[in-house]
């Protein structure tokens, strides 16, 4: 008796286009897929960030930008801050936030800046784009998240693509030791900044970790406060509002949805998803800029997403065995098909 009312129920929820509760997506997917739009939504911004700094460069030295850039930024995230309500981060987060704040958001900021004016594009795309290996390795070996293999693959594949796009916009042109030795710097600022906020991600909600560790950022960059007010001045409007913009949208919205998205997953995959930002960045510059790319950037292009692609696949689990809805008589007599259902799968925690 008790065995044909539950597969009554079972075929009025199907019929109906209702579906058991054990067939609709869990908390974890759903979370799960939160933090990709997150780390999508960073991506786009940080490749936003490109055109604008191009666009400010010729007005505003390295230092200049970065402080203008982090305080409006820092400005942004206390103000949500406030309104949240969310206080001070607790004591063990720190280290990690005054680490990545000074690394990452001040020291990366300030060598990028400085060696985009010494390199071409293209050098300058290579040499940083070693950030996201060097986090894959720091990760493995101090966050002990290992070495996954199509991790490993997928990160060779997008690296193999950044060199092609850095080749084919590199224009010939001589690089300056100087410069690509700033775009190493900044690759290697970046990658220790990211595994000391991952730590501090476990004690302290994103937008504090970020917007404290933007206003450790800015409080490094302040010597270069009184160039940035001479260089104000003098500037027009336009590149003004370059900065405005770099502070509150790829700063502040998109460390604040990086930090999301890092407390979801680990950090070597987060490093492995932006090289979609020269991709997206060539096709900013086109739009905006007027920059066609050629055949052999669109290729070097693809290379950097198939190798994300790669990266953040999940490899199917072994064993796994797929369970099946009880056939069950409708009220019309017509059978329900067994239909095999997996489990959903859960979300990557470092």
């Amino acid at each position: 008796m008790l065995t044909t009312i539950a597969k009554g129920k079972v075929a009025v929820r199907l019929r109906f286009g209702v579906r058991p509760a054990e067939d609709r997506p869990s908390t974890a997917d759903r979370v799960n897929g939160r933090a990709v739009v997150a780390a999508a939504v960073t991506v786009v911004l940080w490749a936003s960030a490109f055109v604008s700094i191009r666009s400010s460069a010729g007005h505003f030295g390295p230092g200049a930008l970065a402080l203008g850039r982090l305080g409006v930024g820092a400005l942004a995230l206390g103000t949500v801050l406030l309104a949240r309500r969310e206080g001070l981060p607790p004591r063990p987060a720190w280290p990690g936030i005054v680490g990545s704040g000074i690394l990452w958001f001040g020291a990366y900021m300030v060598a990028l800046n400085w060696g985009e004016h010494k390199v071409d594009a293209g050098t300058a795309s290579m040499v940083v784009n070693v950030g996201p290996i060097l986090i894959a390795v720091l990760s493995g070996w101090l966050l002990k998240e290992g070495f996954p293999p199509r991790l490993l693959a997928g990160m060779a594949l997008s690296f193999a693509g950044a060199v092609v796009v850095g080749l084919s916009l590199s224009g010939g042109g001589a690089s300056s030791l100087l410069g690509v030795a700033l775009c190493l710097v900044a690759a290697v600022t970046y990658a220790v900044g990211v595994v000391l906020q991952k730590p501090a991600l476990k004690h302290a909600s994103p937008l504090q970790v970020t917007t404290f560790g933007c206003l450790v950022g800015t409080v490094a960059c302040l010597p270069f406060a009184g160039q940035l007010v001479r260089q104000a001045a003098a500037a027009p409007l336009a590149a003004t509002l370059q900065i405005l913009y770099l502070g509150v949208f790829p700063t502040a919205l998109a460390f604040s949805t990086w930090a999301y998205a890092l407390s979801r997953t680990t950090a070597g995959k987060m490093g492995a998803t932006t090289y979609a930002v020269p991709v997206l960045a060539v096709a900013m510059s086109w739009a905006f800029l007027g920059a066609v790319p050629g055949w052999l950037t669109l290729l070097g292009g693809l290379l950097c997403l198939a190798g994300v692609a790669v990266a953040r696949t999940r490899k199917g689990r072994r064993g796994q065995k797929a369970t099946a809805i009880p056939a069950a008589a409708t009220t019309d007599g017509e059978q329900l098909a067994r239909t095999p259902r997996s489990r959903p799968d859960t979300v990557d925690r470092a």
